[in-house]
């Protein structure tokens, strides 16, 4: 038995520089699964909202929202239960950043539109939500040298973070393990992902927590 026996669906999720879509990655390489990526290279109006957030927001979102829109419509056209799947998105947590970016007319707009496709995503069998230090998060965008990221603003990291932490620790339709990857470099080190694989295998309540450091 490994973890997509017990989780057939496994979302992996976290701020800009969390290493979720690293993550993701390495566990379907692992377990040989499909693999639902976010591409938001992929997004043509990111770099412009990067220089501009506030003229280049809403387009940004909704080419986001369809975009995640198409995934799910793929998830939806594949038995869930023959094929497992990990993704480095979640839908429900899109409006976490609409919410922050777009004015209020804006934000209405996107409302509209998100209600109008009426999306129904399968829900997770379980999410992994990376919590990652601003000081971390920081460092890793800045090693990972993408242009249009380097500028993004401490600030705006820790409205991003403190949303996303609000959201999963509250959030409760899908078991959630919040994984703390401060102290294990979970993205490079096998031997970190070998406890990570064991600390699923071993989750029986809605929420849990891992925490390297007390290892």
């Amino acid at each position: 038995m490994n973890i997509f026996d017990k989780f057939p669906y496994i979302v992996v999720e976290g701020p800009i520089g969390s290493g979720k879509s690293t993550l993701a990655k390495i566990l379907a390489d692992r377990f040989s699964v499909n693999f639902l990526s976010e591409k938001a290279e992929k997004n043509p109006f990111l770099p412009k909202f990067y220089e501009d957030m506030k003229r280049h927001a809403l387009s940004t979102q909704l080419f986001f929202l369809f975009q995640r829109a198409d995934q799910i419509k793929k998830i939806g056209q594949k038995d869930m239960f023959k094929e497992s799947t990990i993704a480095d998105f979640f839908l429900e947590k899109d409006p976490i950043f609409a919410k922050i970016n777009l004015d209020e007319e804006e934000f209405n707009l996107y409302h509209q539109i998100y209600s109008f496709l009426q999306l129904k995503a399968p829900k997770p069998d379980l999410i992994i939500y990376i919590q990652t230090s601003i000081e971390t998060l920081e460092k890793r965008i800045k090693e990972r040298n993408i242009d249009f990221e380097i500028d993004i603003s401490t600030e705006y990291l820790e409205t991003i973070a403190e949303s996303y932490s609000q959201f999963f620790h509250s959030y409760d339709h899908s078991p959630v393990l919040i994984l703390n990857n401060e102290n294990l470099n979970i993205l490079k080190d096998k031997n970190a992902i070998d406890l990570l694989i064991q600390r699923i295998m071993n989750i029986k309540s809605n929420r849990e927590f891992f925490n390297p450091q007390l290892l």
